[in-house]
């Protein structure tokens, strides 16, 4: 067994492969997965009976620790189980609260039987979701637990695509998505490898009730369990945030809507407020936040229909051998904007979002514009006015910006294998798996974000290109704009530096506009000249929180796993 866990290691911590060579890479440590689960088929914990059994004792539980337990019951709906009312209950109205006690935490984890691993190992230091994994695992394997009457009620596996056969995965290929699909199997096999020989090694491990059994189906569970369920919420004197699991309110199911969940630090208990009027009968629902169906598939193994919040991600970065790079590295620095960075189609108009506009207005500026922008009189009202759509830079820039837009977007349209049309009639297939349908209307989804995207794109082209001939006079920014200016979406105001962009990370690829239209004409800043030829800001841990902010409403209600597909070496 530890040759086989010594070679996932290896094969895991090896470098990100180049493209088109994902999908091998995926199979050779599945193979090597599936090896290891063969070996230690029936050694993982389980409990008897079906998890719906443990729901009293839940609710007795949970009552007798100080959390409300009136005014609604656990009851399984079609999209799986979840809270329905007993009782009226009113928009805004407090229906739910959850001790501190009941929560599972980092914190409880360091007071746990994991303390003495967590003090000497750095991976569980840096990542408090795989330390709640471990935690997990302790007290499941522990027959006294204080939160067995929890753990218990927990599902025996989930629909992740960490729990997708691989021909159901198949699906998802060349959808935007395949990328983190593949970075989340890869570094949850890493992670367990890495764990496994720690578990056999570590003096600081010898007393944990994983030593003599820790199984992969075991860590898939626990980390499935907590990308699923993860919350965050305050430390208890209110300076940080960490990361909870948070019994009976886990059970709530999302809609569209805001967030009614918050911590309040003055009786130290989680608290939820209706979203809406419940009538008794009717399930109970909650927003967990702002994520796209690519999160909600990766993270909590659902897809969401109607979603008013998706979007697909888009990579984009100004060229280092674009002649202008420095120029346009200054102007975006001034913005508040890295030279390359993943943004956002939208489902909803406008399909980009000020940051993505801002973007764009730079990297199609010429020279003289940039100049404008770094030098010119009023410069810095440019560069505060770069996000919003009222103040165009010239009608040749919106030309530009919305000809790449439409040709990069028509571009990542024609990377899919199968249409929008083959895709609807996929989802008619008789038979076909619960994974599979919600990696199909996955990867639909992006289609129809895209093409609409294209749509966009081409009338807002069409609509500054006639602005542009009938030589319509250019908005120009005034003092006496700012009323405008705040009355217009928060989102749309600069500079930008003040807010998260949308999936922030690096971009392996840096693009100059003549490789994403190619066979077309460019200028001398790299554009097109003449016809077209074709993603919640997490907080970290260690981020403070005033005492004003610890009664603030959650961000993100069950907050996504994103760092748990960060890498972890020995």
């Amino acid at each position: 067994m530890l040759n086989l866990i010594s070679e996932l290691l290896q094969k895991c911590s090896s470098p990100t492969p180049g493209p088109g060579k994902e999908w091998e890479e995926y199979v050779q440590i599945r193979a090597l997965v599936e090896k290891i689960r063969k070996k230690q088929k029936g050694l993982s914990v389980t409990f008897d009976g079906k998890r719906e059994d443990y729901f009293p004792d839940l609710m007795k539980w949970a009552t007798a620790n100080g959390a409300s337990t009136e005014g609604f019951e656990l009851v399984n709906f079609e999209e799986g189980f979840g809270l329905r009312a007993t009782r009226e209950i009113k928009a805004e109205e407090l229906f739910l609260w959850v001790p501190r006690k009941l929560l599972m935490t980092v914190e409880s984890a360091k007071n746990s039987v994991l303390g003495s691993l967590y003090s000497q190992d750095r991976i569980l230091q840096a990542m408090g979701n795989i330390t709640l994994a471990f935690h997990l695992l302790c007290e499941r394997a522990n027959p006294s637990s204080f939160w067995l009457p929890y753990i218990q009620t927990l599902p025996s596996e989930y629909d992740t695509p960490l729990y997708f056969e691989e021909d159901e995965v198949q699906y998802l290929q060349s959808t935007q998505a395949i990328h983190d699909v593949f970075s989340q199997y890869k570094n949850t096999a890493r992670q367990y490898a890495y764990f496994y020989k720690v578990i056999q090694t570590h003096p600081n491990a010898n007393k944990l009730p994983l030593k003599d059994s820790f199984t992969y189906e075991d860590y898939r569970w626990a980390v499935s369990s907590v990308m699923t369920r993860q919350n965050q919420i305050p430390t208890e004197d209110g300076s940080r945030v960490t990361l909870a699991l948070i019994p009976l309110w886990d059970m709530c199911n999302h809609t569209n809507g805001l967030i009614t969940t918050g911590y309040n630090l003055e009786d130290d208990r989680c608290e939820c407020v209706a979203l809406q009027d419940f009538t008794a009968g009717e399930q109970i629902y909650i927003f967990y936040g702002t994520r796209s169906n690519a999160e909600f598939v990766i993270h909590s193994g659902f897809f969401f229909d109607n979603n008013s919040h998706d979007r697909v991600k888009i990579k984009l970065g100004v060229s280092k051998s674009d002649r202008l790079y420095a120029m346009k590295a200054e102007v975006l620095a001034r913005a508040g904007i890295p030279t390359s960075s993943v943004f956002a189609l939208h489902f909803t108009e406008p399909p980009i979002s000020a940051q993505l506009l801002a973007f764009l207005r730079v990297f199609c500026m010429t020279e003289e514009e940039l100049k404008e922008h770094l030098i010119g009189d009023h410069a810095i009202d440019k560069i505060f006015t770069l996000g919003n759509s009222e103040f165009p830079v010239s009608w040749d820039n919106e030309v530009k910006l919305w000809t790449f837009l439409e040709a990069r977007a028509s571009l990542l349209l024609k990377t899919y294998k199968t249409t929008i049309e083959e895709d609807k009639s996929f989802l008619e297939t008789p038979d076909l798996t619960f994974h599979a349908t919600m990696a199909i209307k996955l990867r639909l989804g992006e289609k129809e974000i895209l093409e609409k995207a294209v749509k966009s794109a081409a009338a807002n082209r069409e609509y500054f290109c006639k602005q542009m001939e009938e030589g319509s006079p250019l908005p120009k920014y005034e003092e006496s704009n700012i009323a405008l200016l705040e009355n217009s979406v928060a989102d749309s105001r600069l500079p930008i530096v003040l807010r998260n962009l949308e999936d922030e990370a690096e971009v392996q690829e840096d693009l100059k506009i003549e490789e994403a239209i190619p066979d077309a004409g460019v200028t001398e800043n790299g554009f097109v000249n003449g016809e077209n030829s074709i993603p919640n800001g997490t907080k970290s841990e260690k981020e403070n929180l005033s005492q004003e902010e610890s009664n603030r409403k959650t961000e993100d209600a069950k907050e996504s796993s994103s760092d748990s597909t960060d890498e972890v070496k020995e």
